[in-house]
Parts: C-alpha cells; structure tokens; sequence
C-alpha cells in the first residue's frame, strides 16, 4: 500500500513538472542526435536511467557482501570444528588424568626411594 501511495505522489510530481517544462529541446548522446523532444521527457529519463544504474550498483553491492558473509560463515563454521575438536582433546585428556591419579595411588610408595 505505501508504494502505491509513493507512486501515485511521483506520477503527480511528474504531472506538475511537465506542465512547465514542455518546450523541445535537442539531446546530443556521442554519435546519436535526438531533437525537438519535450524536456520534461529528458527529465524523466535522467530520473530513470538514474535510477536504474543505482539499482545495479546496489545489486553489485549486495552480491559482494554475500560473499564476504559466506567467506566469514565458512571461516565461523572452521573455527567451531576446531574448538569442537579442542574440546573433545581436553576431555580426553582429563580422562587420562584420572586414570593416571588413580593408578597412583594404587602403587605401593617406598619413602626411602630416590
């Protein structure tokens, strides 16, 4: 409903506009030679072409960003693997050391041993 509404506060922004800008002008594109078109006509397609090529360097935008995320998410996900596999080593390892603590305890002590 809000772009409905923004489009029809646009089309009456234009309306008004070309009401006070319809005198022909002549539009020099490189080799191209376009004339006695209405300005407002040029207006409305600056206003395009404007918007049409932010358009496509905010998708080059994006599209960049996905990659980097996508990078940093598979970097994350290393990361995670690795603390998971720390985190196993350290387990075991605590198991080791009871299993050593326990076994000592077992062994007869000699006090006069070197």
């Amino acid at each position: 409903m809000l772009i409905l509404i923004l489009l029809l506060v646009m089309g009456l922004f234009f309306a008004y506009v070309s009401q006070f800008n319809l005198m022909p002008v002549t539009v020099n594109l490189g080799w191209y030679v376009i004339a006695d078109i209405p300005l407002f006509y040029v207006i409305v397609g600056s206003f395009l072409v404007g918007l049409v090529l932010s358009y496509f360097v905010l998708i080059i935008h994006d599209t960049s960003a996905f990659f980097t995320l996508r990078g940093k998410k598979n970097e994350l996900s290393k990361k995670k693997m690795t603390v998971l596999e720390l985190t196993k080593r350290v387990h075991q390892l605590e198991l080791e050391n009871e299993k050593l603590k326990h076994t000592q305890d077992d062994e007869p002590s000699d006090r006069n041993a070197l």
